[in-house]
């Protein structure tokens, strides 16, 4: 891929070494550097207002070397715009064509320009890793529902292959994961001191630590589940301290995820129920209140948090059906 930020930073040092030698060479051997310099930045979108600075600065080289100055002062914050609005556009983009690997690349590149996320750029990066994720997450419990199959019929040679290939799909998931909560630790969370901002990004840091702790074992399913209810921890407190009512979509797609993870991963059915149905008694004795923009994604939540309620507290929810909430878990806020 092409490192725009690197080429026009690298042109801005050329620009500045030409503009110093037109006070000693030649107008002629300026103006072939000049030339050289354009061809460097040629695929920058600030190409044409700096040529034709430069075009009008020719015989005043003390305007030129302010205007490499000017370019080194204001080149960064201009570079961050014009890549965040191009992979913006990148992600809408692989999102319509359901790219969603190219779509993962283009929002970890737009965290990784250390600014605060807008609620679409959020959403978009929420989109993205959860389709990628999601997709492996199906099949892997799909190949572990083969495996375990085939275990039962004592077919050794198909359970060694079915269980290489899942250990490949694992991998993967491990991959993204990290990558994700590593991007949410050094570019996202420091960037974003908003409430909103603060428990989307510690919730999702709860969400694929409690992935990554789905398919682990032993110990390391325990390290894996403790880093989970430490995120989730934080983005609980969070919203509390920083005063997000329990209508707000963000933070009643907390509870639902939270209270998934209470069940399926610590197995704790009564903490589950105990957490969604707070969540939810809590939302509706402030329903009225609720702003006009969020009553769709928050009532949508909720009918979400009271479907794993009635499915957890039957007595015909229990096995088979214990996992199939997974599918409904995840919110995109």
């Amino acid at each position: 891929m092409f490192d725009f930020k690197k080429s026009v930073t690298v042109g801005a040092l050329i620009s500045f070494c030409v503009s110093c030698f037109s006070l000693v060479f030649s107008f002629h051997t300026y103006l072939y550097l000049h030339f050289l310099f354009a061809h460097l930045i040629s695929e920058s979108f600030l190409s044409s207002t700096i040529l034709f600075f430069y075009d009008h600065c020719t015989h005043r080289p003390h305007c030129t070397i302010l205007s490499c100055f000017f370019f080194f002062f204001s080149s960064n914050h201009d570079l961050n715009n014009y890549n965040s609005s191009l992979l913006l556009l990148q992600a809408k983009l692989a999102e319509e064509a359901e790219r969603y690997d190219d779509m993962v690349q283009n929002v970890k590149a737009l965290a990784e320009l250390n600014t605060q996320l807008n609620v679409e750029e959020r959403n978009l990066l929420s989109v993205a890793y959860k389709n990628v994720v999601g997709a492996r997450r199906a099949s892997w419990r799909v190949l572990s529902s083969i495996e375990s199959k085939e275990k039962e019929k004592g077919d050794n040679d198909k359970v060694i292959a079915i269980t290489e290939y899942r250990d490949k799909v694992e991998r993967e998931l491990e991959k993204i994961c990290l990558e994700l909560l590593d991007v949410l630790e050094k570019h996202l969370l420091p960037e974003d001191h908003t409430a909103e901002g603060q428990v989307f990004y510690w919730k999702m840091a709860g969400d694929y630590w409690r992935y990554l702790a789905e398919f682990a074992t032993t110990e390391d399913r325990k390290v894996k589940a403790e880093n989970a209810k430490q995120k989730y921890d934080r983005a609980t407190k969070t919203a509390q301290e920083k005063g997000l009512p329990p209508t707000n979509p963000i933070r009643l797609g907390l509870a639902l995820n939270y209270s998934v993870f209470y069940f399926e991963i610590l197995n704790q059915p009564q903490e589950a129920c105990s957490l969604a149905k707070t969540a939810f008694d809590d939302a509706i004795s402030e329903l009225d209140s609720l702003q006009e923009e969020q009553y769709k994604d928050a009532t949508l939540i909720m009918q979400l948090i009271r479907d794993n309620l009635t499915l957890w507290t039957s007595d015909s929810a229990e096995g088979d059906d214990k996992g199939e909430d997974l599918g409904v878990e995840d919110v995109e806020n």
